[in-house]
């Protein structure tokens, strides 16, 4: 029997908050320097931030006393406490409206828009979208963004309820191997205190992680900026969603076909598994 209270859990709907931030170039530097970005030269005040890399301002610091056991911060605040053991960044949906000037201040928008349960092999499943908007402080979108957060319950696999994907013959390929650095990097970057970036024994005994996880949010970065890159124009759009974990030791081959100004894109494990698959849209 499910002991999902789905009505309590609905009760965050509309819980909001409102942040401000310095898009700072330093931060951004932090950034080009640990995925090797190839325009590193161009990151200056004034020149348009790289898609997603939004995700590493407005972060949350909350006390260590505050925190979870899984690192996050604690449920029952702006996020329903769902409970549920284990929670992804499982996808997502992103308009590039404005530029996002590094240099610049920008207000950030959030509230919760839905909380719906279902019901997956694993078991429970609760799926929590949040609703984003960065703006500029004169009131200008900038951007706007869905986040989906998926919880449920850890499986000796470790595993997602992953549905089998046909992937396209690929126009353009690329590969990278992330390692411990990377995910250390990336999690001081994003100030993500998951432990399953960094815990292995919690990876192994709590979550069924076999390995340290590779951050979604990365493997998405990856693939947006590779869109730009094989596009040559900012992106209008882009869609992501996490189909299955990507470990420490696994490398991801980022594929990618082309369709006028349309990006269909896969995060692919060694193995021919899809861990992410995106769409982006060119302006």
């Amino acid at each position: 029997m499910s002991l999902i209270d789905l009505k309590y859990l609905r009760t965050w709907v509309g819980t909001a908050r409102i942040d401000e931030d310095l898009i700072s170039r330093r931060h951004a530097c932090l950034m080009a320097a640990a995925i090797n970005y190839s325009a590193a030269d161009k990151i200056s005040d004034g020149e348009i931030l790289p898609p997603l890399w939004h995700w590493i301002y407005f972060l949350e610091g909350v006390p260590a006393r505050e925190l979870g056991y899984d690192g996050h911060p604690a449920r029952g605040g702006f996020m329903p406490p769902v409970p549920l053991s284990n929670r992804m960044w499982a996808g997502g949906r992103v308009s590039f409206v404005t530029p996002v000037r590094i240099g610049s201040m920008v207000r950030k928008e959030s509230s919760i828009l839905t909380v719906d349960h279902k019901q997956g092999r694993s078991g429970d499943l609760v799926f929590v979208t949040v609703h984003h908007e960065l703006k500029s402080l004169q009131g200008e979108t900038l951007i706007r963004e869905e986040q989906d957060i998926v919880y449920k319950n850890s499986t000796a696999s470790g595993k997602n309820d992953a549905l089998s994907t046909i992937v396209p013959v690929a126009h353009c390929t690329t590969s990278y191997t992330p390692d411990s650095t990377l995910l250390f990097r990336y999690s001081a970057l994003t100030f993500n205190g998951h432990r399953i970036h960094y815990d292995v024994d919690y990876c192994r005994e709590q979550e069924g992680y076999q390995n340290l996880v590779i951050h979604g949010p990365l493997n998405a970065t990856m693939l947006a900026g590779y869109a730009q890159d094989l596009c040559g124009a900012e992106l209008r759009d882009f869609s992501y969603r996490g189909l299955s974990p990507a470990l420490l030791g696994d490398t991801i081959t980022l594929h990618a076909t082309i369709q006028d100004k349309r990006i269909t894109l896969f995060a692919l494990l060694a193995n021919g598994t899809v861990c992410m698959q995106a769409e982006a849209l060119v302006a």
